[in-house]
């Protein structure tokens, strides 16, 4: 069977493949701390599981609307502008199995063969993988360590041509854990005013940042139509494997989201929708608890991987990552990651997972419990 040519640009997600390593290793017996897969290890919070039960027993297994049943929408959209402090309304949304098919669908609808779209590097993968899938041209943005892992708007700069039709931004950032910061967004937004660039913003983590306040660049005025905000359910309120993402837009694109959901996903299971209504509407104290908790494990391991001969490790701003440089170990970033696997026990990623521009870092999630994260500390030091 001959596969289409495009199958050739498609990359993946090194997260999973390390997982699936270190699973092999533990079922032959071997002790492994997993802090490679970027999951919270706390239980969805019990209202929300409830709501999604209630939703099971009242029998609502039936289809929904592709961009998902109203009741979602207005509440997703109630968020967007209270926490963004803009006006959205509820046909702007489109809920999805996820924040990845979000990605997705902004490079199949907007990108074509040989347009050019500006990505963070070291980033998440899946970007650069898709713009890639769909022909597009990917142009990385290099995140500086000096800059705890932001960037120059002069840098920037220089990357925009008239092939340029996409900014991908995130913040807070997988893998660094860093920010882009309120007046650096400002700054991309005087440079993009007058340029016909549309922006995904990958905002997944927006309720973890550490220090300071989240600031989405739709809040300045004139960009919220030209931006695709990206968020999620999954990181916020520890419900990864519930697939619970959307994206929010101007209603004639979330049209063409909709349509790109039909012919994909169909839609969401209801009792997930009804989980995220209540998530949303809720209580909110465990999101409050697993930040504190998340806070506390990475003054931990940053202090720990600062303690390691050749480790030098900035403290990120947000998210559930450490971003160690190791360069002064005198290996490269996938030789210590498999060195790390398979003789002190400890599933970290190759910073090059992340793109070019992760050579000589590695990702630790730090979304693992104090007492693993201190144990993995030790395992390391042993084997270096």
């Amino acid at each position: 069977m001959k596969l289409a040519d495009r199958m050739n640009n498609l990359g993946t997600e090194t997260a999973f493949e390390v997982l699936a390593k270190a699973k092999k290793l533990e079922a032959e017996g071997k002790s492994i701390i997993h802090l490679e897969i970027g999951q919270p290890d706390f239980p969805t919070p019990e209202n929300i599981c409830e709501a999604a039960i209630k939703a099971i027993k009242n029998g609502e297994h039936g289809y929904t609307p592709s961009a998902g049943i109203p009741e979602l929408r207005q509440c997703i959209a109630n968020y967007i502008s209270k926490t963004r402090g803009i006006d959205v309304s509820p046909d702007e949304v489109v809920f999805t199995p996820g924040a990845k098919p979000i990605m997705f669908y902004t490079m199949l609808a907007l990108i074509n063969e040989g347009d050019e779209v500006i990505y963070p590097n070291p980033g998440f993968p899946i970007y650069e993988s898709m713009i890639k899938y769909v022909g597009g041209i990917p142009v990385p943005l290099k995140l500086k360590e000096e800059k705890n892992f932001s960037f120059d708007v002069e840098d920037l700069s220089k990357l925009i041509t008239k092939k340029t039709k996409l900014l991908v931004l995130n913040t807070p950032q997988n893998p660094t854990g860093g920010i882009v910061d309120k007046s650096t967004i400002i700054k991309i937004a005087e440079l993009l005013k007058d340029k016909d660039i549309t922006i995904l913003s990958d905002e997944i983590y927006s309720r973890l940042i550490f220090n300071g306040e989240h600031f989405s660049i739709t809040s300045i005025p004139g960009f919220k139509e030209r931006t695709i905000i990206l968020d999620g359910f999954s990181k916020t309120y520890a419900m990864t494997g519930w697939r619970a993402g959307y994206g929010v837009m101007n209603k004639d694109l979330a049209d063409q989201f909709g349509k790109l959901m039909t012919n994909s996903n169909s839609c969401v299971n209801l009792p997930t929708q009804r989980a995220c209504i209540e998530a949303y509407e809720g209580p909110q104290d465990s999101v409050e608890m697993m930040k504190a908790e998340f806070i506390a494990r990475r003054d931990i391991i940053v202090e720990g991987l600062n303690s390691l001969p050749g480790f030098k490790c900035n403290v990120p701003d947000g998210a559930f990552y450490a971003f160690p440089n190791i360069t002064g170990t005198g290996y490269k970033s996938r030789e210590l990651t498999d060195h790390l696997l398979y003789k002190a026990g400890v599933a970290a990623l190759s910073g090059t997972a992340f793109g070019e521009f992760g050579e000589g870092y590695l990702r630790f999630s730090y979304a693992n419990s104090r007492e693993n994260i201190q144990e993995a500390i030790k395992r390391i030091r042993e084997v270096l």
